[in-house]
């Protein structure tokens, strides 16, 4: 790997490298002893957790890793801001209505984070939303704010809007809204049934889209939502069955992560509009729920970037407000009360996925030398090219040595290389190429231009890292959509990290591997700069995951949920307030239909038959035996 820096390493250059002080503000940051620090309270608390102490003292109290280590009280801060700004922006604006957040549990259903959601959304009367019956039901147990809102997404059935109606007779707010035309019927025939008049609420399709992976969520096919002729024949059935006046929300979503806060403007023009139509037409009306979409800085570049977002909550907040104040004014009619569903931004930060590196497979694992002794021509024209390698000449230099690796795999191949001599040449070639690599990294860095072949080779000249967790488990959306996550060693970034790594998981699984990381300078790049293991446990950190990832995980390799811990802050240091144990090897093996009774009693019989024919002693049939049930008892990941 090239050197990154000829000056003595500093804390700040880790900073720089890694840009934690763009994503992870204000919640994380370096400490002295050049350790990843965790301020879950933001700005407001001065000292922090020592992460890599945190995770060495948890590991001494028999939690293996990995370990997703939650953060409460960052849920808690989020919340503050997230609500405050739209305090303040209301305030200032003389906005004549108030803001009433809600937290869509599909983003992260672990009850005790919905918890945490509930408890801590009391003073602003902050609600759930739910997508579906389980989640229905979730919510209903757990919301009983009063004021707060229970928003009813996604598709229903009978079943749940019966459920829905009947949650008004708790004192609950329930507002279903219409993602389909079909769903008006249900709902009637449920609210005549039980004779309680619905809240209801239409979701619009909006020809406003968000940009980026989730753009499509909005637009005349995007999946949900009503069009405005659809919208129009609720409005006359609901005013033909004489229910107009259960008309109060309107509700639309154009997509997740959005980094223009010039998009989220269009979109609430274009509702507030429709808004004002639902008025006009008789509606009461009384809610505008702009759904989803407020973005968080995943490469802390502070951009447009689909991975970034360009504007703060308070941009977010004033331009929601500002907007529908004056969509509103001329026409006199009373401004609603706001409503987003802004889950990302409320979760993210709030988890940090750790692990420690197993093992490591070098890119070329055997002393490079610069030249090599052989009768061999391409041996020979290789040193040479070795030597005569010049910042010039890169693209050329490394299209010969490409030629000259290929034009000894023919000689081999045909017999006129022998294979020592066609091992000499991988070195050779390795040493070649790490000089190319270097030289371009070192033009790149002085701003001249590289060839992007160039700036290639640090892929392939990278060493693998072999983690142990499970991408598919703890990570989908890196594998299923390219997500990128800031990934960076929590321990020892008073070092300078000096080599270029991928990094594999343990399943058996070509795709469970990361080579999409945030470079220096915010653009995705291919390799992550990390430390040469010293013999201790080397730990990497995986940040802002809070977000989907839990949820949406999988078994592959029956690789389950890892331990989990919450932390909260105490004067001086920390506490333990949860430990979820992660899943073993029985309780895996269950979900795929096994009992694990019944294996046991396989091994006993499988032992017993190799007794008696001579195949196994005593004492290894029972350690084999003791094996498979410590085993089914046994944390999935590596111990």
């Amino acid at each position: 790997m090239p050197t990154l820096t000829r000056s003595p390493w500093t804390l700040r250059d880790s900073e720089k490298l890694y840009r934690i002080s763009g994503w992870g503000d204000p919640y994380f940051r370096i400490n002295a002893a050049g350790h990843v620090e965790v301020t879950p309270q933001g700005m407001q608390q001065e000292s922090g957790i020592d992460l890599h102490q945190l995770v060495m003292d948890l590991v001494a109290r028999g939690l293996q890793l990995p370990l997703l280590i939650r953060f409460p009280e960052i849920v808690a801060d989020r919340m503050r801001r997230i609500c405050g700004s739209f305090e303040q922006a209301i305030e200032r604006l003389g906005y004549p209505n108030v803001y009433r957040g809600v937290y869509p549990v599909k983003v992260n259903q672990q009850r005790h984070l919905v918890e945490e959601v509930v408890n801590q959304g009391r003073p602003y009367h902050f609600g759930l939303e739910a997508g579906s019956k389980p989640e229905l039901l979730i919510a209903l147990a757990l919301l009983d704010t009063p004021e707060a809102l229970l928003v009813c997404n996604g598709y229903k059935d009978r079943d749940f809007m019966e459920t829905a109606l009947l949650a008004q007779r708790l004192g609950r707010t329930p507002i279903i809204v219409l993602e389909r035309l079909q769903e008006l019927e249900l709902v009637l025939e449920a609210a005549e049934k039980l004779g309680i008049d619905p809240i209801l609420g239409v979701r619009a399709k909006l020809s406003a889209q968000g940009i980026g992976r989730w753009g499509s969520s909005a637009g005349d096919r995007a999946k949900f939502g009503l069009t405005a002729t659809d919208i129009l024949q609720v409005v006359e059935r609901l005013r033909g069955a004489g229910k107009l006046h259960c008309l109060r929300l309107l509700h639309y979503h154009i997509g997740s992560q959005i980094s223009m806060v010039s998009v989220h403007g269009r979109a609430v023009r274009e509702a507030s509009q429709i808004y004002i139509e639902l008025v006009k037409l008789g509606a009461p009306m009384g809610y505008l729920d702009i759904g989803g979409g407020l973005g968080i800085d995943y490469d802390g570049s502070q951009s447009t970037n689909p991975s970034s977002q360009s504007y703060s909550l308070e941009d977010y907040a004033a331009t929601v407000v500002q907007t529908v104040l004056t969509a509103l004014e001329p026409y006199g009619i009373q401004p609603p009360v706001l409503v987003t569903e802004s889950g990302r931004a409320l979760m993210s930060h709030q988890s940090v996925l750790v692990f420690d590196v197993q093992d490591i497979n070098a890119a070329s694992p055997y002393p490079m030398p610069t030249e090599i002794t052989s009768d061999a021509e391409v041996i020979q024209k290789l040193n040479q090219l070795y030597s005569e390698i010049q910042p010039e000449t890169l693209t050329a230099d490394y299209r010969r040595c490409q030629e000259l690796k290929e034009a000894a795999l023919r000689q081999f191949t045909e017999g006129s290389l022998s294979l020592q001599e066609r091992a000499q040449v991988e070195r050779l070639f390795w040493n070649c190429s790490d000089k190319i690599c270097t030289l371009a990294y070192e033009q790149h860095q002085a701003g001249h231009p590289v060839s992007v072949d160039l700036l290639d080779l640090d892929e392939m000249l990278a060493s693998i890292y072999y983690g142990n967790f499970s991408l598919f488990q703890s990570l989908p959306d890196s594998w299923a959509i390219d997500q990128v996550f800031p990934i960076m060693p929590i321990h020892r970034l008073d070092e300078e990290p000096r080599q270029w790594a991928t990094l594999a998981d343990l399943t058996c699984d070509s795709d469970g591997k990361i080579n999409r990381f945030f470079g220096d300078d915010g653009q995705i790049t291919s390799v992550l700069p990390l430390h040469n293991p010293d013999g201790e446990p080397y730990l990497l950190g995986v940040f802002l995951g809070g977000a989907y990832q839990e949820i949406l995980g999988d078994l592959h390799n029956l690789f389950g949920d890892t331990n989990a811990v919450h932390i909260r802050s105490r004067p001086g240091g920390y506490h333990v307030s949860q430990v979820i144990k992660g899943d073993t090897i029985s309780e895996v093996l269950s979900w795929v239909q096994y009992n694990s009774e019944d294996l046991v009693e396989a091994i006993h019989h499988a032992t017993e038959a190799a007794l008696q024919q001579g195949q196994i002693s005593l004492s290894e049939a029972r350690s084999l035996q003791r094996h498979f049930e410590d085993n089914l008892r046994a944390y999935t990941y590596l111990h």
